[in-house]
């Protein structure tokens, strides 16, 4: 391609992305132990850095600058000379990724912090890049039972198959805790699984440069990185889905033997135990139909698997529950209960106990004194909080729930708006500052309603889930 014509418009850029994509999946399905040889083009292509660079700019990341202090939202004007001069680069061979930056981050209901490492926007452009090439590909190998960071696969698909499964007798659960996951994983194990379908040496030589790439902390030393995808990079999630994939493997290789349902109904009835896996990210169980030793017995199992890939099991948090007793997964509490006025029990899942206090948490930060902010920019705030909650939460058992957090906000907002106007009373309160039905409401914008959430049932998708290059007409050949 002419390095001298001008750049593709994103439009353009998507569509030939898109088709390009298409025929990668399409040729790893087809032939299901073929390796790619020539894929370092298309990285340097400009349709896919155009595409690469938006997602870039487009992230809620895009106002963090990595070591090089600058940030991907910065970039406006200067986006074409930023590509030409990353694509040059990387056809000359020259581009070396820089270290992350990082930053501790609290963990939601903890006193803890786990990192957060901060590529510059150069690598954060190459890593989408290679993401857009490299995932088509891998997305044909990866199991059903795996739904973290996948294209077109959600928590709630992940939390519906245990709901589902539940259901059905798998009422021992082993939830898996892997110790410091993204931080342990072995790098040459990885690209042991990556040289396994990318043939590409300049391509394995990038995802490994990145791998090495080290990390500033954030007191100022540099150090190396042996082990690990540090959490934050565009390209980590699929890095780590092709570690993990190690357990998927194992666990589906053992369901497929177990048969079809008559198959696996005569294996209980002789004593044996029926087993399943559901894996968000690092996040899984393993849904046992057999009794509590067998799910015991799994747990040695999947630390096996795992020990190849460098990674071990936290001792503490793997634990065998019973689904009567319940468990709590992806910020859903999953338990079997009796329905009320039946003597029929039935699988529930509820907003878990911890989702709910971080989302108080959230609400109380939010409405402590500020004077300097007006009710429209309290609101402006909230409301994006409390309905991205409700929606995530909206499948499960949750209108209780919803209530309570319906009134914890609105007594913080009307606090925050006696402690602003002090001295004014209630009746002052109600007529400046509540709409006809009581929400507070400024000039344009009123506090949302989480009591009015509609909750609908997630509808179970097994193995039916639909990729993004499913439908697309292949063209000609790339």
């Amino acid at each position: 391609m002419n390095t001298d014509a001008p750049w593709p418009d994103l439009d353009e850029a998507e569509q030939r992305v898109l088709g390009i994509q298409a025929k990668l999946h399409q040729w790893a399905t087809d032939d299901p132990g073929r390796c790619f040889d020539d894929l370092y083009n298309l990285v340097a292509d400009p349709a896919f850095l155009v595409v690469a660079w938006e997602r870039v700019r487009g992230n809620r990341g895009a106002r963090s600058a990595g070591v090089d202090g600058v940030k991907p939202g910065s970039i406006v004007f200067g986006k074409e000379r930023f590509l030409t001069e990353l694509r040059d680069d990387l056809k000359a061979r020259r581009f070396q990724p820089m270290p992350v930056r990082e930053r501790l981050i609290p963990k939601p209901g903890t006193t803890k912090r786990r990192r957060l490492g901060i590529p510059t926007a150069r690598d954060r452009t190459i890593q989408a890049a290679l993401l857009l090439v490299l995932e088509p590909i891998f997305e044909v190998d990866f199991q059903p039972c795996s739904y973290g960071f996948r294209p077109g696969r959600r928590a709630q698909d992940a939390i519906e198959e245990i709901r589902f499964f539940g259901a059905r007798s798998y009422e021992w659960v082993l939830e898996g805790d892997i110790k410091s996951c993204f931080d342990e994983i072995s790098h040459s194990a990885l690209l042991e699984r990556v040289r396994a379908r990318i043939g590409d040496k300049r391509v394995l030589g990038l995802v490994k440069a990145f791998l090495k790439a080290g990390i500033l902390s954030e007191d100022g030393v540099e150090r190396n990185t042996v082990t690990g995808t540090p959490q934050g990079g565009i390209l980590s999630p699929l890095l780590s889905n092709i570690a993990l994939s190690v357990l998927d493997e194992h666990f589906a290789a053992a369901w497929a033997a177990m048969g079809n349902s008559h198959a696996r109904e005569h294996r209980r009835r002789k004593g044996l135990a029926n087993y399943r896996l559901v894996r968000y990210a690092d996040d899984w169980v393993v849904l046992v139909a057999g009794d509590r030793a067998d799910a015991e017995r799994l747990r040695e199992e999947a630390a096996a698997v795992l020990a190849p890939m460098g990674l071990r099991l936290s001792e503490e948090k793997t634990v065998v529950v019973h689904i009567d007793r319940g468990f709590d997964f992806l910020g859903m509490h999953i338990q079997r209960r009796l329905k009320a006025g039946t003597a029929k029990k039935y699988v529930y899942t509820y907003p878990s106990k911890k989702a709910l206090r971080a989302a108080c948490d959230k609400v109380r930060a939010l409405t402590r004194r500020a004077s300097q902010m007006t009710l429209d920019e309290l609101l402006g705030r909230l409301n994006p909080v409390l309905r991205g909650w409700c929606n995530y939460h909206r499948h499960g058992s949750a209108k209780s729930t919803f209530g309570y957090l319906d009134h914890f906000t609105w007594r913080r907002v009307t606090r925050w708006l006696r402690q602003t106007h002090k001295g004014i009373t209630w009746s002052a309160l109600y007529r400046r500052f509540l709409n006809d039905e009581g929400r507070p409401a400024g000039g344009k914008v009123t506090l949302f309603q989480p009591q009015a959430v509609a909750i609908t049932r997630y509808r179970y998708r097994g193995s039916r889930i639909p990729t993004p290059w499913s439908g697309v007409t292949l063209g000609s050949a790339v």
